[in-house]
């Protein structure tokens, strides 16, 4: 029986773990892939507030590694199912906990295409600044037009030789900061009102097709596709313990606590109107405070 099982090592896991282990409960961290979370993807964080900048990985390093210190126990493992009487079910293993924090986040959105899943690596990646190197001098493109997109081709536009950022409306998401910085490269090409189509390429990455609000149709000769349409959350696996909204995020009656008694969430898995860094961790101290104070009361 573990005090505290804490699904997801990303930010607000892993802050959550930081907060319970301090008050000296026994916790037990699940985490599918490697710690870190999404932010592991960010070349640079320049908006967290006390750090002028520092790398996605570095930043998720220095809470994992807070975690290990204070004696954290992370296993990595596939929750399967969780239940109502708070059992995790993983691929490995049966849990039972007093109280869970699902901090799962979430993950990247596909464009749905022929050839995207069987291209990936073999010049499709939906992360910039992870795959960026393998495009030195080469032409690439990126899709999307939120903060990470921004980031992205301001990244891959200092390696590659021609970066076309291709957004589907005629304004950005991302911040006016970066945007700025994007006009002035001059081997950028910004196509706005415009939707990737078609893949194309056998045992690579040939070209995509584009077609604009007009119906016109463009093929660009491209040897990387960097796909930043946004996340979607991995909430599935909790259908029997948590209402979802139509997007898929878990719906929370107050702040980070769902329908079901001992159950809560914190980070990007919930409905919530911004998420970025400081909401995550935000998120994951809340729920730490909120699971400690209902131990301490029983």
């Amino acid at each position: 029986m573990e005090d505290i099982i804490i699904i997801g090592a990303g930010p607000a896991g892993l802050t959550s773990a930081i907060y319970c282990l301090r008050a000296n409960k026994k916790v037990k961290i699940l985490e599918s892939n490697g710690y870190g979370g999404q932010i592991i993807k960010a070349s640079n964080i320049e908006n967290y507030p006390g750090i002028k900048k520092i790398s996605g990985i570095d930043f998720a390093t220095n809470l994992y590694n807070q975690v290990i210190d204070l004696g954290g126990d992370i296993s990595y493992e596939t929750v399967l199912k969780v239940t109502k009487d708070k059992t995790v079910i993983t691929n490995k293993n049966k849990y039972k906990a007093k109280i869970i924090i699902i901090a799962t986040g979430s993950s990247n959105k596909k464009l749905m295409l022929d050839n995207e899943d069987r291209l990936v690596g073999s010049g499709i990646s939906y992360c910039g600044t992870c795959d960026g190197n393998f495009y030195k001098d080469k032409v690439v493109a990126v899709v999307g037009g939120g903060n990470t997109a921004l980031e992205d081709t301001l990244y891959l536009a200092n390696i590659a030789s021609k970066v076309y950022l291709i957004h589907r409306r005629n304004s950005f998401r991302g911040e006016d900061k970066s945007l700025d910085e994007i006009k002035k490269k001059s081997n950028v090409e910004i196509i706005l009102n415009s939707n990737v189509i078609e893949i194309k390429g056998e045992n690579k990455l040939e070209k995509i097709v584009i077609k604009d609000n007009e119906d016109n149709i463009k093929e660009l000769e491209i040897d990387g596709l960097f796909i930043a349409i946004g996340q979607k959350p991995n909430n599935e696996i909790f259908s029997d313990v948590v209402d979802v909204d139509d997007m898929g995020y878990i719906k929370t009656k107050d702040s980070v606590l769902t329908k079901t008694k001992g159950i809560l969430v914190a980070g990007d898995a919930r409905a919530k109107d911004l998420r970025q860094l400081t909401t995550a961790v935000s998120d994951g101290s809340l729920a730490a405070y909120l699971a400690i104070k209902e131990l301490n009361e029983k």
